[in-house]
C-alpha cells in the first residue's frame, strides 16, 4: 500500500506538470493558428491507452511515463515526421510563422512551469504560512555524525556563518554548505570562533555518504519507551530528564548515546530529574547497548518563528521562494559536474524522484515537491540541448539575429544528436537508481 501511494502521488504530480507544460506550448500555437495535431500525457510508442480527435487536434494519453508531448504541424521535433517536411509550408505550419511567434510558442511550456511552481507556493505560504528554527535559537549547539566529525564538527558547535554570510535558518545551513561546492563554515567552541574548511573532496564525502551532517543538540527528556523496556521495567517515567549516568554529569540525549552502550551487561544508575527531586534509578543494559527510550521531540526544546501571510504578501514571498530554488537546483548541476565531487553517482532518475514522495498523503509535502519538480522541469528544458525547448529556442534566435533560418538538416541531425544525448543522461540517471536497489 505504501508503494501504491508514493507512485500515486508521482504519478498525479507528473500529469500535472506534463499537462500544463504542454499547454503552454498549445495555447499560443493556437493563438497563432498553428496547427496542433497530437496532445498527449506521456508517450505512446505502438498504441494509445486512450485518444479521440476532436476538431484538428488527437488528444491521447499513453502508457510509458516519461513525459508528454504536442505535435505541431511543420516542426522538426521528437516525432520526426521528415515526410510532411518535404511537402510546401503550409500558413497553418509552425514553419510558416514569423521567428517571434514561434519563439513564444517554445518557450510557453517553460514559462507555464515557472508560473504554476509561483502560483503553487502563494497557495502553500498562504495556507501553511512559514514555520523554521532561527539559527540563534539553537542555543545548546549541534550535534554531528561521523562525516560532520571528519569534517572538523564537534557536537556543542554553534554555528556563526557559512562563507562568510549568516544563516538565519538552522535546518537550511547543511545544504547551503553542499551547494557551496567549497569555502569555510565559522562555528563558536567553547567561547572561542573556529573556521572549518571545507574542499571539494570533503563535499564528495558529503555526498555519497548521504551525510544529513548536523541536527538539533537537546536534553534527554524521556518521551517513551519500546516493548520490553529495560529503563521502564527499572522505574523510568516519561517526562523525566536524564541528568547523569553514576558519577558522569550528562545534560544531552548525544551523550547518552554514546556513554550507555559502554556498560553492555552491567547495570547503571541513572540520575533522573523528576519534578525538581534528583533521583537514582538502577537500569540494567543490556548486550544491544540499548534501554529502550525514546526522547521527546527535540522541536519541543527550541523557539520556532511563525510567518503567516495575506495574498498580497504571498505573491513575493512566492516569487522569492522559486527564485531560491532555481538558484539552488543551478547550483547543484555545478557540483554534479565537478568530477572531484564524483557528485554524478548520485543522480536518479524516476525511481529517485518517487521516493521523495510520503508513504501517507501527504498534501503540503506534495505541493512543496510539485512546486519543486516544475522549477527543475523549466530548468531542464530551456537547456540549449537540441530536442528540448531550449534547443529549438537557440536556433530561433540565431534567426532572428541574423535573418537566416537553420536549414532543415541542420535541424533534423540537431533533433537526433539531442535524442541520443537525453536517452544518455536518462540511462545514466534510471541505471543509478536500479544499482541502488539492488
Amino acid at each position: 500500500m505504501d508503494i501504491l501511494i508514493r507512485i500515486s502521488q508521482f504519478l498525479l504530480s507528473l500529469s500535472i506538470l506534463i499537462i500544463l507544460h504542454e499547454l503552454g506550448h498549445f495555447i499560443p500555437a493556437k493563438l497563432f493558428k498553428t496547427r496542433v495535431e497530437k496532445f498527449y500525457l506521456f508517450f505512446n510508442p505502438w498504441f494509445s491507452l486512450f485518444k479521440k480527435k476532436i476538431g484538428e487536434t488527437e488528444y491521447g494519453i499513453g502508457w510509458l511515463p516519461l513525459g508528454g508531448y504536442v505535435k505541431i504541424s511543420g516542426m522538426i521535433d521528437e516525432s520526426m515526421d521528415t515526410e510532411q517536411m518535404k511537402q510546401p509550408p503550409q500558413p497553418y505550419e509552425f514553419r510558416s510563422k514569423p521567428a517571434w511567434q514561434r519563439l513564444i510558442i517554445m518557450v510557453g511550456g517553460v514559462t507555464v512551469n515557472v508560473l504554476l511552481a509561483i502560483v503553487i507556493y502563494i497557495g502553500m505560504l498562504m495556507y501553511y504560512g512559514e514555520e523554521y528554527i532561527p539559527t540563534q535559537n539553537v542555543k545548546y549547539g549541534i550535534v554531528t555524525d561521523s562525516v560532520g566529525t571528519a569534517l572538523g564538527f564537534k557536537n556543542g558547535d554553534k554555528i556563526l556563518s557559512v562563507n562568510g554570510k549568516y544563516p538565519e535558518r538552522f535546518h537550511q545551513i547543511p545544504l547551503e554548505i553542499l551547494l557551496s561546492g567549497g569555502g569555510y563554515v565559522e562555528v563558536e567552541r567553547d567561547g572561542k570562533p573556529v573556521r572549518i574548511t571545507i574542499t571539494e573532496e570533503k563535499i564528495s564525502d558529503i555526498i555519497k555518504s548521504k551525510s544529513t551532517l548536523f541536527g538539533l543538540r537537546f536534553p534527554y527528556y524521556v518521551g517513551g519507551f519500546v516493548e520490553d523496556s529495560e529503563a521502564k521495567k527499572a522505574g523510568l517515567l516519561e517526562g523525566d530528564q536524564l541528568v547523569g549516568i553514576n558519577d558522569l554529569q550528562l545534560q544531552f540525549f548525544d551523550q547518552y548515546l554514546e556513554e550507555i552502550p559502554k556498560h553492555k551487561g552491567d547495570t547503571i544508575t541513572l540520575r533522573v530529574n523528576r519534578a525538581g527531586n534528583i533521583v537514582s534509578i538502577p537500569v540494567f543494559v543490556p548486550e544491544s547497548g540499548k534501554i529502550g527510550v525514546f526522547a521527546q521531540n527535540p522541536s519541543l526544546f527550541f523557539e520556532t518563528k511563525v510567518i503567516k501571510y495575506g495574498f498580497f504578501e504571498s505573491i513575493g514571498a512566492a516569487f522569492s521562494k522559486a527564485a531560491t530554488m532555481l538558484s539552488d537546483y543551478v547550483r547543484q548541476f555545478k557540483i554534479i559536474f565537478n568530477p572531484k565531487t564524483e557528485a554524478y553517482k548520485e543522480v536518479g532518475g524516476f525511481i529517485m524522484i518517487a521516493k521523495q514522495f510520503d508513504t501517507t498523503w501527504n498534501w503540503e509535502k506534495f505541493w512543496s515537491f510539485t512546486a519543486f519538480l516544475s522549477i527543475m522541469l523549466a530548468f531542464l528544458n530551456i537547456l540549449p540541448i537540441p530536442a528540448l525547448d531550449g534547443g529549438h529556442v537557440v536556433f530561433l534566435l540565431w534567426e532572428i539575429l541574423t535573418g537566416k533560418p537553420a536549414s532543415q538538416k541542420v535541424l533534423e541531425y540537431a533533433q537526433i544528436a539531442g535524442f541520443f544525448i537525453l536517452l544518455g543522461l536518462l540511462i545514466l540517471a534510471n541505471s543509478n537508481d536500479i544499482i541502488k536497489l539492488f
